[in-house]
């Protein structure tokens, strides 16, 4: 669904643009920025957060004929404390309508944001969101998100890694937020206006958002549903991780700073998941799209055991490793958010939704043993159970978006029923996406990796870092392939699905740019085009030493391809 902006919704939007460029600064500086999200066809949380104490004001109004608009509800709330947002939901709203709203501080600050409610099911209105993961704070102010605003979009997800507890950065100089206040810097900073700019303040109040932890907003690689014992980063009270300080602190400051209701899992039966935060969600607009946002982090079990790169020499190491992903029981989202995600497949598909998109912070394509225990591989048997799950029940039009790689890949996917079976192809594929701005991207941190087990020398890993960002991409995809080749999987691409893909420009790969990706279905065709936005990357040295050489770098199109819908 696409609404193109009248003058008035001109006049408004043009409020969320900053004026003017500051000299460079250490510090963000926080300013009044509001979003909406949880938007569903009558409902809406809008979301403020201010450094002015006092009284805030909401005021909401429906889109009116001629560009006039009707006064829908209002609400006033108090801010005590300026590291903590507020937000209300408002209801009885209408489906696929376009709503304004005005957020007034006690400062005297004023944003005007705007949302769209999804329609209901049995209209095909066309959609366009977009979707990014992984953004450091050291790196605001995100100029890889400039062009988002111009784009006009219907949702925009923001899939994981969206503060970097463990990474120090200007305004928390930490190797780890632990305290429930700490977590709260953490999450103002990329809100903040740094160097003049503020763009995710543009983001989020130019459109609805969908958001998910992965797993920096608590620490690295933590597995929510392992014992405490496992990981001395968590201390030992509680069954399991997710009832420990350091995960709660981490889910209460990422849930007061997204525009998200605070929602449990109740009557589960699994105390893993029982009374535990509930981020998962189920969204759908129209028979257009249908949305499933995974939580891959709060109830997964142990990784498996490190796999380093010289173990791919070794066939008996890499069985093994193989072996143990395919162990039964081992779960990655847990039994009631498995048994939700299932449930509501079959509804959409019932309900003749056309595209489904699955939304997990981990890849699921395979990408062979070296680093699988911290994605879906690593839990070999599930990830089956859910292809296997989807392609009986005849579901069509699957596509799961992923992010956590620092750069975009795109594979069909195929699974196993065993260590040893061979795969079977699915009609589903999967696009990785990001990040906004994570130092290196992907392609510089693999020739990184290659340099330091001596595959490349300094001298080779230098070159390829001065070449341009299609030619280092396009051997990247040759690397990657090398290795899936070896472990006896499917290239990157669409191989099982090229009478129905078009590509129009770059390839399977774009992991030497920050970015982001659009997504959009046309309203007659149902047609999809995926679209990936990047930028040249920069480091947080770049930004104190050179921020007026960087300062115009413009989003460019890195890939785009279209992909016919299954009827």
């Amino acid at each position: 669904m696409r609404f193109f902006p009248r003058p008035l919704q001109l006049c408004l939007i043009l409020l969320l643009i900053p004026t003017g460029i500051m000299s460079a600064a250490p510090h963000s500086i926080p300013e009044l920025v509001i979003s909406s999200g949880d938007v569903d066809q009558t409902s809406a949380v809008l979301w403020a957060r201010t450094p002015a104490l006092g009284i805030i004001r909401f005021e909401v109004w429906e889109d009116g004929p001629l560009g006039l608009t009707d006064l829908v509800g209002t609400h006033e709330d108090r801010v005590s404390n300026a590291m903590r947002p507020v937000k209300f939901e408002i209801t009885g709203l209408e489906a696929g309508k376009r709503y304004f709203y005005q957020v007034v501080d006690r400062g005297g600050a004023i944003r005007t944001g705007i949302f769209v409610t999804p329609s209901v099911v049995g209209s095909y209105s066309g959609l366009r969101f977009g979707v990014t993961g992984d953004w450091r704070g050291d790196l605001a102010p995100y100029l890889s998100l400039r062009n988002v605003l111009d784009r006009n979009l219907d949702l925009f997800v923001l899939l994981g890694d969206t503060i970097y507890a463990d990474y120090p950065s200007p305004d928390l100089n930490s190797r780890q937020a632990y305290t429930v206040a700490e977590f709260r810097v953490k999450h103002a900073e990329p809100l903040s206006r740094r160097l003049g700019l503020n763009f995710w303040a543009e983001v989020r109040a130019s459109t609805a958002l969908l958001a998910m932890i992965d797993d920096h907003e608590v620490t690295n690689d933590f597995s929510g549903g392992a014992l405490p014992s496992t990981d001395r980063r968590f201390g030992r009270q509680g069954t399991f991780i997710n009832e420990t300080d350091l995960y709660r602190n981490g889910l209460q400051a990422f849930t007061e700073w997204m525009p998200i209701r605070a929602e449990t899992f109740t009557g589960t039966g699994d105390p893993r998941s029982e009374g535990k935060p509930r981020l998962y969600r189920y969204r759908h607009y129209g028979s257009d799209a249908a949305f499933f946002l995974l939580d891959a982090r709060s109830f997964r079990d142990a990784a498996l055991p490190p796999f380093e790169p010289t173990d791919l020499l070794n066939p008996l190491r890499v069985a093994t490793a193989k072996i143990a992903a395919f162990e039964s029981g081992r779960t990655m989202l847990g039994a009631a958010q498995l048994t939700q995600l299932k449930t509501d497949l079959l509804a959409a598909h019932q309900a003749g939704i056309t595209w489904k998109f699955i939304l997990v912070p981990q890849p699921i394509q395979n990408f062979g043993t070296l680093g699988a225990g911290d994605r879906f591989e690593g839990y070999a048997a599930e990830r089956s159970a859910l292809l296997e799950f989807i392609t009986q029940a005849g579901i069509k039009n699957v596509v799961f978006i992923a992010a956590d790689f620092h750069g975009t890949f795109v594979n069909n996917l195929t699974y196993q029923t065993c260590a040893a079976c061979p795969l079977l192809p699915t009609s589903m594929w999967e696009i990785v996406t990001g990040s906004v701005a994570f130092d290196a991207p992907a392609g510089d941190s693999f020739a990184l990796i290659l340099e330091h087990y001596g595959v490349i020398s300094t001298t080779m890993r230098q070159t390829y870092q001065r070449l341009p960002v299609a030619i280092k991409d396009a051997l990247l995809t040759s690397m990657l392939n090398l290795l899936l080749r070896a472990q006896g999987y499917d290239l990157l691409g669409f191989d099982t699905l090229d009478n129905r893909v078009r590509v129009l420009k770059g390839g399977a790969v774009a992991s030497n740019t920050y970015g982001w990706t659009e997504f959009e279905i046309d309203p007659v065709s149902q047609r999809l085009t995926v679209t990936t936005y990047g930028i040249l990357p920069y480091s947080a040295a770049d930004l104190d030493q050179r921020f007026d050489q960087i300062i115009g770098r413009v989003p460019e199109v890195i890939s785009q391809f279209e992909v016919q819908a299954d009827f």
